[in-house]
């Protein structure tokens, strides 16, 4: 298998974790960061060359296969468009971008580039969840009523105190930076949305962030099943619940624990999910533990692609819906008409 060469964009936290990945998977040739700190400190531990600008890194870097995207969320777009213009493969992390138009515009220059798109939505690699998309779609839980996400995390002072997080110019809102990979589950499980109704506010970080900390939201899928939506970042002082429920004419199953982890209920006619493999440990940052670490099947499918033996896990289009499922969730609570 052909070694692949990577750049990093962004050496934060989540983009310390990918310089880890990449050393299992590939070779990082060269890491970007306006933080010269974090930038010279990736480069030190990796031994590859350090930018501070991403216009020089993609004007001198020649050898590249794959630019990774780890950059705040409204940077995004412009980041990844500019990537394929010099010439390379792409791995944004979540969420794709923060508007819709964005995220054509970053499909519409990877064709035009001729070259690959990937998405980190690595939320659909926990064995909970890969063995749930799998019965749905043999039709074990036949045809679907109604579905119950919950998302109850905690994100306090520390975490947006001098940082782009929390603006909505680079951050977008809680849906985006918290809750993306949830959203994503429910158009790769169910399809897409056809109506929303919405209640957003914020309650506990109204100095903080210029977006909500806590919402509710009901919708009604194109398929006919109906499902709703709880979220919060007011979990007192850590991570609660990250849960699915779905209801079926055959079945009821929850996936729950903090981060959609766990097998917490199954009651299915005539089959029962056993045996599911130990999953990957949560994303440590700082604080806060995030989703589960499953970048390593992210590089994996990459990689197999790459080299010609797979098919992209999360395409283009997938990321750009779930965006578009945010903004329908959004405009429903009227929250960009304020």
């Amino acid at each position: 298998m052909k070694k692949v060469n990577f750049a990093l964009i962004g050496a934060g936290r989540i983009g310390q974790r990918h310089a880890e990945y990449i050393s299992n998977f590939g070779r990082l040739i060269a890491v970007c960061d306006i933080d010269k700190e974090r930038a010279l400190n990736v480069s030190n531990k990796y031994e590859c060359n350090n930018y501070y600008d991403i216009n020089d890194l993609l004007k001198n870097e020649k050898s590249l296969d794959v630019v990774v995207i780890c950059t705040p969320n409204g940077l995004h777009a412009e980041h990844t468009i500019k990537s394929f213009q010099a010439g390379f493969h792409v791995l944004c992390e979540k969420p794709m971008a923060i508007n819709i138009y964005d995220c054509g515009e970053m499909i519409k220059q990877a064709d035009k580039s001729n070259k690959r798109l990937f998405l980190v939505k690595q939320n659909r690699f926990n064995p909970p969840v890969r063995e749930l998309k799998k019965i749905i779609d043999e039709g074990k839980i036949g045809k679907i009523f109604s579905i119950q996400l919950n998302c109850f995390w905690n994100r306090n002072a520390a975490y947006y105190k001098d940082s782009w997080r929390g603006t909505l110019k680079l951050d977008g809102g809680t849906l985006f930076t918290q809750f993306s990979h949830f959203i994503d589950l429910l158009y790769w499980m169910f399809g897409d949305i056809k109506e929303a109704n919405a209640i957003t506010r914020n309650y506990g970080h109204k100095d903080l962030i210029e977006f909500e900390d806590t919402g509710v939201a009901i919708f009604e899928f194109y398929s006919g099943v109906i499902g709703s939506l709880n979220y919060t970042v007011n979990s007192y002082k850590k991570n609660m619940e990250g849960s699915l429920t779905i209801f079926g004419e055959k079945g009821t199953v929850k996936i729950g624990g903090q981060y959609l982890n766990e097998l917490d209920y199954q009651n299915i006619e005539g089959y029962r999910i056993e045996g599911l493999p130990e999953g990957n440990p949560p994303n440590q940052y700082g604080e806060y533990q995030g989703s589960m670490s499953n970048h390593d099947e992210v590089y994996e499918n990459l990689l197999e692609v790459l080299n010609g033996k797979g098919s992209i896990a999360t395409i283009g289009f997938e990321g750009l819906k779930t965006v578009e499922i945010i903004h329908k969730i959004y405009r429903a609570a009227g929250a960009y008409e304020k």
